[in-house]
């Protein structure tokens, strides 16, 4: 069914508008050491944004006051900026988390899937905060249930806080630890008690997580080296897959609570979802996108006028293209910087606008160009046809797309939202019949061997040993999906 609003003016998000796009679950934020420590986790969060738009929550700790939490639908800027509510939330120690849902309500977001997740122990009070998704949490819901939990949200997350209450150990963190080597799939977390500070990566280090320092004695964890950026936190390391830290008093505790691993981190947090203002790997993510461009006009030159960018994801790549190919960059399309969300009634003629809202052509730039268009993916193909569409209307001779990341074939279980297999246009479509079917004079997709050299791996991809998660194009699927298995989803037959 449909959403609308409520009244022409309640923002709404039509799926129609961006719903080609892969979509990151969320971001995560902490910090331990300084005064209003939810101030700082406000503005980590902000730095965060482009990894979840539904929603956004934070829990605080005050010593005097104890534990509280503000949820909230929508943008940090429309909500943890108001001096009325960032007062409900004192005290030296904080987690936040935005979000965009992958596992619980879909559609309408419902406020108790907001985390973070709290729960009362007996030896005292843990808030969660989870980027990811745990691949078996359908069997170990069912199973929780069926010993007496009772769950208040739909989120895979909430799985995490009923496994801590069955544990037996003694603390917050080794309960922490008993619970996570129960789940599967791909998590970063952070957590806090009334002193802690706690992080944990996965055993494969599918989802991000960084650990900086504010002064002498504060300590912060975020999804993103930006979001540390913007509080003034020197950067120190990633936390390492496999890796928990327990942060209080001023020190760091590190520890292993898995099974080694060779580590698996997602290629398509360099591609699209990182902001490119961020480190990865001791790399930054924008020379990443940049080298993508370049390793696509080697292996897919073409004649054209003009190298320009599907933005804003696309413009690294482009620069880069440019460069290598030496064809004129160009800033053919423009976006408008104020369409996040659309406070009209979504009537039939504004979903037919789609595109336009957030995209417009510079007509006298385009007219009579032969035109390289440079995107992030191409996912269902809707999104790149009407740019096409738009290209074309505006006087382009010819349109040429050239795309940043393999086809996206299989879709991700990981934390992140993609179609099912049979709406992928590279499910169904070989890299001809999906030129023809967008309707361009060209299309190319960088290799993935391209793509592991662009993200600093200069044999390329090592089919026995990949250093990515890259799923979603190679259909090699490092963690089982246990969940979607006994659905009835197909893995990839062994080659």
């Amino acid at each position: 069914m449909r959403r609308f609003p409520a009244h022409p003016f309640s923002p709404i998000e039509d799926p129609n508008f961006d719903g080609d796009k892969l979509k990151e679950e969320c971001g995560i934020f902490g910090v331990v050491g300084v005064n209003d420590a939810a101030n700082f986790v406000a503005l980590g969060l902000h730095a965060l944004q482009h990894r979840g738009q539904e929603a956004g929550g934070i829990v605080a700790h005050d010593p005097e006051q104890g534990f509280n939490s503000v949820r909230r639908f929508g943008y940090v800027r429309d909500n943890f900026t108001k001096a009325e509510v960032m007062k409900d939330l004192p005290g030296p120690l904080a987690i936040g988390h935005v979000r965009y849902s992958t596992a619980g309500a879909k559609g309408q977001t419902a406020i108790r899937d907001v985390q973070p997740f709290f729960g009362e122990f007996s030896m005292g009070g843990a808030a969660i905060a989870h980027n990811g998704t745990l691949t078996n949490a359908v069997a170990l819901r069912r199973e929780l249930i069926e010993r007496g939990s009772i769950f208040q949200s739909g989120s895979d997350s909430e799985c995490i806080i009923h496994l801590m209450a069955r544990s037996i150990q003694k603390t917050i963190a080794e309960r922490i630890k008993d619970a996570l080597r129960r789940v599967e799939g791909a998590f970063a977390i952070v957590a806090m008690t009334r002193t802690k500070l706690i992080g944990v990566r996965d055993p494969l280090g599918v989802r991000p997580l960084v650990l900086g320092r504010l002064g002498d004695n504060a300590w912060a964890l975020s999804s993103e080296t930006c979001a540390l950026d913007i509080i003034g936190a020197e950067f120190v390391r990633e936390i390492e897959p496999g890796e928990m830290v327990v942060i209080e008093d001023g020190k760091v505790i590190s520890s292993r609570p898995f099974a080694p691993a060779a580590s698996r981190f997602c290629i398509f947090e360099q591609v699209y979802f990182s902001r490119p203002d961020s480190i990865i790997g001791g790399r930054s993510v924008y020379e990443t996108r940049r080298q993508i461009g370049v390793e696509l006009a080697r292996e897919a030159p073409v004649e054209a006028d003009l190298v320009c960018p599907v933005p804003d994801s696309g413009t690294p790549a482009a620069i880069g293209y440019s460069q290598e190919s030496g064809i004129p960059y160009a800033m053919g399309i423009i976006r408008n910087q104020y369409m996040g969300r659309t406070f009209i009634e979504p009537t039939e003629q504004i979903r037919n606008m789609g595109v336009r809202l957030k995209l417009n052509v510079n007509r006298a730039l385009i007219k009579g160009k032969r035109v390289i268009l440079v995107d992030d993916s191409v996912v269902r193909g809707t999104t790149s046809r009407k740019i096409k569409d738009m290209i074309l209307e505006a006087g382009a001779a010819e349109v040429h797309f050239r795309i940043a990341s393999p086809p996206t074939a299989w879709p991700c279980f990981y934390g992140v939202d993609t179609p099912e297999r049979a709406k992928l246009l590279a499910a169904t479509m070989t890299e001809d019949e999906m030129r023809d079917w967008i309707g361009v004079n060209s299309l190319k997709f960088i290799s993935l061997d391209g793509l592991y050299r662009a993200a600093g791996e200069a044999q390329g991809r090592d089919p026995k040993a990949p250093k990515f998660c890259d799923a979603c194009f190679s259909g090699d699927y490092p963690i089982v999906p246990a969940d979607k298995i006994a659905e009835g989803f197909q893995m990839k037959a062994a080659e």
